[in-house]
């Protein structure tokens, strides 16, 4: 409903791809945060990105942390901060986040990587001192 209710003139498929990809984090993270408090008090845990990918089948507090993360991420480098987004969030490909990036097809294979090492090591410091 939010992507029918967004007054923008699409550009192009991957224009819509884009905004459909930050509109499904918000969403997801969302009604995380929403369930993580009303199951769990609010309390949050650190998981790694591959464990945060089972987070949208009901695992609220990795998905939030993952956010977090992702937010941290953003502030140091938007670009591999959005090829997550993409890829994550918006189930894109390598082809077509270079598309909706407007780069080559290795500047977001590299990114996809740098991104994912990232925050696995970020997630992992997180948890050992909350740990």
């Amino acid at each position: 409903m939010r992507l029918v209710g967004q007054d923008v003139p699409w550009q192009s498929r991957a224009h819509f791809f884009g905004i459909a990809s930050r509109l499904m984090r918000q969403i997801l993270v969302d009604h995380a945060r929403a369930q993580n408090c009303q199951k769990r008090g609010g309390g949050q845990q650190q998981v790694s990105l591959a464990e945060a990918a089972g987070a949208v089948g009901g695992r609220a507090a990795e998905l939030a942390a993952l956010d977090d993360a992702l937010e941290q991420l953003a502030a140091l480098d938007p670009q591999q901060a959005r090829v997550v987004e993409l890829r994550f969030f918006g189930g894109l490909t390598i082809e077509e986040a270079a598309e909706v990036l407007g780069v080559s097809h290795a500047t977001v294979e590299r990114g996809w990587r740098s991104a994912r090492a990232w925050l696995r090591r970020e997630m992992s410091r997180d948890k050992s001192v909350d740990g």
